[in-house]
């Protein structure tokens, strides 16, 4: 079992909390790998906790369908499947596409100036070849249409699904080719945003998902 993450202690959290989120993040940033066993006792060594806490993040992290109970073998990272994928970026599309058209009516100068900045900064970072730090300027990106819709429960909604949607973008953007089309992409939906074009932002936008859920489709049919 591999074990390149480490624990992060917040003073104001539980510590089954403090377990959860790091065990959490280290299956989504792809540290923990989809078929991957969790062995209790490994963990909370490696952890420096008892493993009460460990088979109380294991049981959440089941409910939230990261990992699975195997018969006599145990908890494991669940594969990354192409119905969930599909179903996960089926509601991202729609949530974003509804965003788009809001921030084309909402957005200012100011907001405008944000997310040509953020769309700066993902292009800079994709030479760093950190993934965790492209992945993150990508979300940055999106956050700024998010916030622009000045729509809390909107904003509310995609984040509840932004964990999901982050183990699916970091297997994206493991794909080095697909970059060049992500710049593009993030261009052609600040024109049509900054020109207050609704059809072509929702457009756009829907084919930015659309192409994550082909490229991620394509590499898990190349795995079976």
């Amino acid at each position: 079992m591999s074990t390149d993450f480490e624990v992060t202690m917040n003073e104001y959290l539980p510590l089954r909390d403090v377990v959860f989120n790091t065990l959490r993040q280290a299956i989504l940033r792809g540290e923990l790998k989809p078929g991957e066993r969790l062995m209790e006792i490994q963990l909370a060594n490696k952890l420096g906790v008892s493993r009460t806490p460990i088979r109380e993040a294991i049981r959440k992290l089941e409910l939230e369908g990261l990992v699975l109970m195997i018969p006599r073998k145990g908890a494991e990272v669940a594969e990354i499947t192409e119905k969930n994928l599909r179903d996960v970026l089926e509601v991202r599309c729609a949530l974003e596409e509804l965003a788009v058209q809001l921030v084309c009516d909402r957005i200012d100068e100011e907001g405008l100036e944000q997310l040509r900045s953020a769309a700066l900064h993902f292009r800079d970072v994709l030479d760093s070849d950190d993934i965790t730090k492209i992945a993150e300027a990508d979300v940055a990106f999106h956050d700024v249409i998010f916030q622009a819709t000045d729509n809390r429960r909107l904003i509310q909604l995609l984040n509840n699904l932004r964990e999901q949607m982050y183990r699916y973008r970091i297997e994206y953007l493991k794909k080095k080719e697909c970059y060049p089309q992500l710049i593009a992409e993030h261009k052609a939906i600040i024109d049509a945003i900054a020109a207050g074009d609704k059809e072509k932002a929702t457009s756009i936008t829907g084919q930015h998902i659309n192409n994550q859920v082909d490229t991620v489709v394509g590499t898990l049919r190349q795995k079976e």
